[in-house]
This record gives structure tokens, sequence and C-alpha cells, in this order.
């Protein structure tokens, strides 16, 4: 508390609750823009304003607040709340902030303050009375920021005595008065279309509360009583103190109707609203006795500069390294979405085994550029693109991770293209890129432009990726250039999220993931192929386990080859209706996060009202494990086979060939049946 100097011993002193500065993390971010883009190295007194309010709830300080929109001195004020105008004097060092003359900036102010009392222009716009200072100094390497705020209060020649109360409102107005103040305070708020008036004159019997601006007090009181009742809007809550925007409406009141009035009756107009229900009852009014100060030519003294956080006098600083970066400041706001989707929608998300998760794109096309899209919307951090295109003419309508630029010149690598667009869109999202072939059955790597010794790093160093990743997702354009990472994958235990496009359709699924033997499941198959309405939650298939459910290649009666050799251009690229990659994209990642949710994660069973656990597994049903155990056994060995040979040599290994054979004999004997009859 302060109080004036000392008066008549007899009579309580006034005492006033001083502000507290609020300045939100968005001001200090917006003065970081506009001292680097605006400002520069020019000190000249800049115009802000602030705002107070007063419903807060009892025991919280009386605050004046400064957030983002202080530097916009056309922006509206918030709802309920009283606006107070200010100048900011923002300096280039830290030596130049401890030098400041701090004595002469309050003076100046003060005098400011004083001239609006004597020629009136504080009467037809009080909010001049609310003037701040605020002197800082901002370290932008180390984004630690230094600050003294002033709320400039002109003092009385002597204190001011007290001469009836502090009390309640409930205690001098009836019920009806109270209700007939909120009327008239409200009314005369929206008649001069502001959110909150901070004085105001009040007029009062024991039926009718009338309100009117401080311009208009010669009308208002034509009576000559011998005290007139002015209200503020007080941001204090104590029960026996006023805010300190009354100190400057009392000085003006000495000033301007001492000579009149021998006394003014104080309301320190407190609004607030809880649970719905508004209550001003908590109010305050007194009477004090007002000093003659009347044709006092100089400005008083004036007090202000707010006590550090020690209670001394001295500025304060606010350390923002963590939060004022712009790249932490967008990992936030990534974060803050997120988190906001937590705490109404879905209260039991586990954010962080998405966030966690490091994700592999096979494929940094249409369905790779949507996919990471969406990732990071999720919040995942970690993305690497593999892809051996470059970017043509024909990517930038549908990939929405390039532009024009990355078309000339032949061309940038796409993976490594993706992963740069990415850290620009998202800093905080760790992205890599990687041109790289991955090599395919049917596609012979001896005699073509891959070496088998190409091939071999190609495969160990896809290996090495998956491995570190904990999901892949396999966005290619071929079939065939699926089955390795397909492999690898599942011999690795990975989850693998699996999108293709048609012209007007797509599959999304899940590839199941095999256990290891020792926990019984050896000898069953990575499983059968899942609808992309397991999303959903019910797939194809009833309660199989995450180890038993498919892969891409499982339900396929011809196994995998070169799929673009004798084709025309239509047949070798993906031709499909534009918005279905979005589409399958968006499904696949929403898949994946449901799959983390689950406690089982990738083993996680596919539920849904068919139930065919009891169902022998068919022939096909051995393929994945067939292949794995393959893979395993003879690794690159056993991939230059499948690399070099037509896809009769998958066909034969996975009993295929048998299976062709067996179902051309029944087409046969069915024919030479229907003969003979």
């Amino acid at each position: 508390m302060m109080a004036a100097a000392l008066g008549d011993p007899g009579l309580s002193k006034l005492l006033f609750a001083p502000f507290s500065s609020a300045l939100d993390v968005g001001f200090w971010h917006e003065l970081t823009q506009r001292k680097l883009n605006e400002y520069r190295l020019d000190e000249a007194p800049k115009d802000i304003k602030g705002y107070y309010y007063n419903g807060d709830s009892a025991g919280l300080p009386a605050r004046l607040t400064l957030e983002f929109s202080a530097f916009d001195m056309s922006a509206p004020t918030p709802a309920h709340c009283c606006p107070a105008v200010g100048t900011l004097f923002n300096t280039n060092t830290l030596e130049a902030f401890k030098a400041a003359d701090k004595k002469l900036l309050l003076e100046q102010a003060a005098d400011e303050i004083w001239e609006a009392i004597k020629s009136g222009a504080a009467l037809e716009n009080p909010v001049l009375l609310n003037k701040f200072l605020l002197l800082t100094f901002a370290d932008l390497k180390k984004y630690h920021f230094y600050y003294w705020f002033c709320f400039p209060a002109l003092c009385l020649p002597e204190s001011i005595p007290l001469i009836q109360g502090p009390v309640g409102l409930d205690q001098r107005f009836s019920p009806k008065q109270i209700q007939a103040l909120e009327h008239a305070y409200d009314d005369l708020c929206q008649t001069e279309g502001v959110p909150a008036l901070p004085y105001f004159l009040i007029k009062y019997d024991e039926n009718m509360v009338l309100v009117s601006l401080l311009k208009h007090y010669s009308d208002f009181f034509q009576d000559q009583r011998t005290k007139i009742t002015i209200g503020v809007y007080d941001p204090c809550n104590l029960a026996q103190h006023p805010g300190w925007p009354l100190r400057n409406l009392l000085v003006l009141a000495a000033h301007r109707w001492s000579s009149c009035f021998q006394s003014v009756e104080v309301l320190c107009f407190r609004d607030r609203t809880m649970q719905g229900m508004r209550d001003i009852a908590h109010s305050i009014i007194f009477e004090v006795k007002l000093p003659e100060m009347a044709f006092s030519p100089d400005c008083p003294k004036a007090v202000g500069w707010e006590k550090n956080q020690k209670g001394g006098m001295g500025p304060r600083m606010v350390n923002l390294s963590e939060c004022m970066d712009p790249k932490r400041l967008a990992e936030s706001s990534v974060d803050l979405n997120l988190k906001l989707m937590c705490w109404r929608l879905v209260p039991t998300l586990d954010l962080e085994k998405v966030v966690s998760v490091k994700c592999l794109l096979l494929g940094a096309g249409t369905l790779g550029c949507n996919v990471a899209r969406t990732l990071m919307g999720w919040g995942v951090r970690h993305i690497t693109f593999v892809d051996n295109a470059n970017i043509s003419y024909s990517n930038p309508v549908r990939q929405p991770l390039y532009e024009f630029e990355d078309c000339l010149a032949g061309g940038k690598p796409k993976a490594l293209a993706a992963a740069d667009r990415l850290q620009k869109i998202f800093p905080g999202v760790n992205a890599r890129g990687f041109n790289m072939s991955i090599p395919m059955p049917g596609h012979p790597v001896n005699f073509s432009s891959i070496t088998l010794d190409q091939a071999r790093r190609d495969v160990e160093q896809l290996e090495q990726l998956i491995e570190s990743h904990d999901v892949v997702f396999l966005l290619m354009d071929t079939r065939e250039s699926r089955w390795l990472p397909a492999v690898i994958a599942a011999s690795k235990r990975k989850l693998v999220i699996n999108a293709a496009l048609g012209f007007d359709t797509f599959v999304v699924m899940r590839h199941g993931l095999k256990k290891p033997k020792q926990q019984g499941a050896g000898d069953l198959c990575s499983g059968h192929l899942v609808a992309p309405a397991d999303l959903l939650g019910s797939s194809l298939f009833a309660n199989i386990p995450g180890y038993k459910l498919g892969c891409y290649f499982c339900n396929d009666v011809v196994a995998p080859g070169d799929s673009t050799r004798d084709r025309t251009l239509d047949q070798q690229c993906t031709v499909s209706r534009p918005g279905l990659a979005m589409i399958a994209g968006a499904l696949a990642v929403e898949l994946m996060v449901s799959v983390l949710q689950h406690p089982e994660g990738g083993y996680a069973i596919a539920s849904s009202s068919d139930d065919r656990m009891n169902e022998p597994p068919t022939s096909l049903g051995l393929v994945p494990h067939q292949v794995l155990d393959q893979y395993e056994r003879e690794g690159f060995n056993f991939l230059a086979k499948v690399f070099n040979s037509s896809h009769s040599f998958l066909e034969d290994l996975t009993g295929l060939t048998l299976l062709h054979q067996e179902t051309q004999a029944a087409e046969i004997w069915d024919m030479s049946d229907d003969e003979t009859v």
C-alpha cells in the first residue's frame, strides 16, 4: 500500500493499492518483431496501450495488462476492461536502460497529466488520467527482457482523510439501488460505445440511481450539494482500500471542485461474474475530505515506479529463452493444438506415443507429401523420406511439398527437397531425405544400370533405416517396390502402414507384426489383408491378433515382378483422381495413430462383427513366413535371386506355381465334365 503525505492525525488516511504489471508473452514477442523489423536502433518513445479489469476474484493483485495488441493504438479494448494509454521507451543497450533518467521520465508524464487536468482535457477524455510508462531493454540473443513499469500518480499537498467508510455497497445501497446502478452504468457504456468507463458521476435516491460522464458535472449537480459522488472503475478487490486509478481522479476533483465542495463520496465500482451470476455488491463506498488546491499552477509531486520482485525500487527481468525463440514458439503452438484436442475431445489420448514416433516414408510423391503434412499436424517430430526420383513439372500441383522452382534444371531430388521443405514449414521437425533406389523383384541388378554392389549397399542402407524407425509407410508407385521393405520390416517387427491408389479407389492397411517364436507364434502367417475400415474399428476379419494380420502381398496369386515393362505411359504412372492421395494419406496417418494408442500397439487385434478365428489358414497364409525364413537365412544372396529372376522364382518358393497348376487342372476337369452332359 502507498499513502499520501501526513495530514490531520484525527482522521484515518486513505491508502491505495498500486498496480502490478502483467506483461504477456505475446507482448514481448511483438516487441521483438518490431525491434527487428521496424524500430531497429530507434529509441524514440512509442505509443502503446494496456488495460485493466475490475472483476478479479479476491486475493488477486490489481493488474495493468499489456499483450501483443499493445502496439496497435486502434486495437479494441477487451470486453469489460478499461484502457490505459502509455509510452514505451525501448533502449538499445543494457547500459542505456540503467542510465535512463527515471525521475525525469516520471516528471514529464506527470506534467502531461497535470496539464490535462488544468485544461479540462481529462474531463473530456478521462483515459488521459491513466497514463503509464514502460522502460525496456530486449536482449534478443538471450531473450532476456529488462523492464521497469510506472503508473504516474499525482500527490495531493496533504494526505486524504477518510470521513466515512469504506463499507460494502450492499451496506449503503438497497438491492433495488444496486440493480439500478448496474443498468445505468451498462446503458452509459453502450451509449458511449466503450467496453467500460474508467470514471463517472453518480446521483441517487432511495429508488433511482443515475450516472453521467465527468464532463457533465455542472449540469449533473445543479443543486450545489455539499458533496458529489464519483465512481471509479476499480481493479482492486481489497475490502478497505481502493485501487491506484483513483489517485489522479481525486487530484482532478480537488483542483476543480474543492472550492465548491468540502468532500467527495467515492464509489469503487467492482463488477464480478462467477458461475454465470453477476455481482457488484462487493463494491466499496466511502467519503473523503478534499484538500484545497484550486488555482495551483505547479505540478504536484508524482510517484509510480513499480517495485521489483524483492520489494525494492528497481527493474525486473524476465527470461523467455525457452518460449521466445520462433522455433520454440512454433513447437509450442503445434503442441497447444493437440493438447486442446486432448483436453476436451479425447482426454485419454497419449500424445507422447505419437509425437515421439519415428516415421520412415518410402516414397516422396503424392502420397508421401500428404502423409508428411498430416504427420506434422499430429506433432510427429521425426520424418525420413526415401525416393530416387527428381521433381518434374507435373508434380507441384499434386504434391504440396514442391514448387515450380524445384522442377528447374532437371528437378531437385524429391527426398531431399521434401525434407528441406518440412523444416521450412516447421523448424521443429527432424526431417531427412535419402536419394536412393529400392531393389525390386524382376528388376535385374547385375547387368543393368544398378550394379550388384550398389544393390547390396542400397539393401544395407534400407535395412538400417527401417531398423532405426518405428513405423514404415509404403507409399511408392509400383507394386514390386513395396516387396523388399515389407519383408525387411516384417523381419524387424516394425509397424508397416501401406497406402496404394487406383483411379478412383485406394487401399489403406497395416501389416501384421511377426511375434517372436518363443511366444508361440513362429509358425503363424504374418496375416491377411486389413481394409481401411480397420481404422474405424471393424476390419474384414474378426478378432484377428495383429501378428496374424496380412501384408500387401498376402492375398495375391501373382508374385511381384516388373510391372512397368512393355507398358504404355498411362500404365506406368499412378494415374488417379487428385483428391484420393489426400484422403488415403490422411487415413494412413490416422490408422497409425489409432494403432499406437492401443496397449498392444502393432499387435492389436482387428476386431469386427465377423469371426473367422476358427477358419483354417489357406495356402496363401504361409507365404509371408516362407519368404521371411529364406530372407533371414540367406540375406542378400536370397534377395539377389529375387531381383534377377522373373516372378516365377517367388511363385515357386511360395507355392503359387503349384496353386496355379491345381487351379488350371480344376478348370480343365470342370470343362470336360460340362461337355459330357
